[in-house]
């Protein structure tokens, strides 16, 4: 017989009158390779079917099961209760806007994010549909291609300090997602123009270096690297500009 298992839910529904945020426990009997997934789905269906919360692949591809979990972002479908102790405390994500108990909406955010970065390949070129794709080396593809695996989760959003202590803060997914085109040969935007999107305390000088975001990120990106790499290429920018202006 598997092991018995109590979690502490934060619950409050803004939609519902007179709701005040609560925490509320539940008791589960364990099964084999259950994850955090499985569990909610059941306290749902056994016992509350009120517990709002987010799922969608159920495979780590989505994104939409992130929460906090015993103090630590990460996601539901990815968590295996065999790897918690038998008292499970789970929290919504913070920085974003609550939708109801374990749900939030990164949406918003992320799609401010995309219009702060201006996330898209710029090009003074014409697109020809008739010409074959445009190539490079592998290498590049493969350093894009490590940058695009980010599920636009939250977690490292979350997990990060200066994100907690300031809602202007770009974050390490918008950072990241600036990394991506600053290594594609194809966009045409010099670092005078990236400069002027993170240039500022609220992107990369932002940072606190704390590097929770790598911690949490559950497709292991090399965040370090990429905020090292665009606090450097930025710090460089700014010199020559100062020393342009003597």
């Amino acid at each position: 017989m598997g092991r018995q298992l109590k979690f502490e839910i934060f619950r409050y529904n803004p939609e519902r009158e007179g709701d005040v945020p609560h925490m509320q426990e539940f008791t589960l009997d364990e099964t084999p390779n259950m994850t955090l997934f499985i569990a909610l789905n059941r306290l749902r269906e056994e016992q509350d079917p009120s517990l709002i919360f987010d799922f969608c692949c159920r495979a780590g591809i989505c994104g939409a099961c992130a929460m906090v979990i015993n103090g630590r972002p990460g996601l539901a479908c990815q968590t295996k209760t065999k790897d918690q102790p038998t008292r499970i405390t789970l929290h919504p994500l913070p920085v974003f806007k609550l939708v109801g108990d374990l749900s939030v909406d990164t949406g918003v955010w992320f799609r401010e994010m995309y219009a702060k970065t201006e996330s898209w390949v710029h090009t003074t070129k014409t697109f020809d549909p008739t010409k074959e794709e445009e190539r490079m080396d592998n290498s590049v593809a493969e350093q894009i291609y490590e940058l695009e695996r980010c599920i636009e989760c939250g977690c490292c959003v979350a997990a990060c300090g200066t994100a907690r202590l300031r809602d202007d803060f770009m974050g390490a997914a918008a950072l990241n997602r600036i990394a991506r085109f600053v290594v594609d040969p194809r966009d045409q935007r010099t670092d005078e123009q990236y400069f002027e999107i993170i240039g500022t305390d609220n992107g990369i000088f932002g940072c606190m270096g704390l590097l929770a975001c790598e911690d949490v990120c559950p497709k292991g990106l090399p965040l370090q690297n990429q905020l090292g790499f665009l606090r450097r290429k930025m710090g460089i920018t700014a010199m020559k500009h100062i020393f342009r202006k003597k």
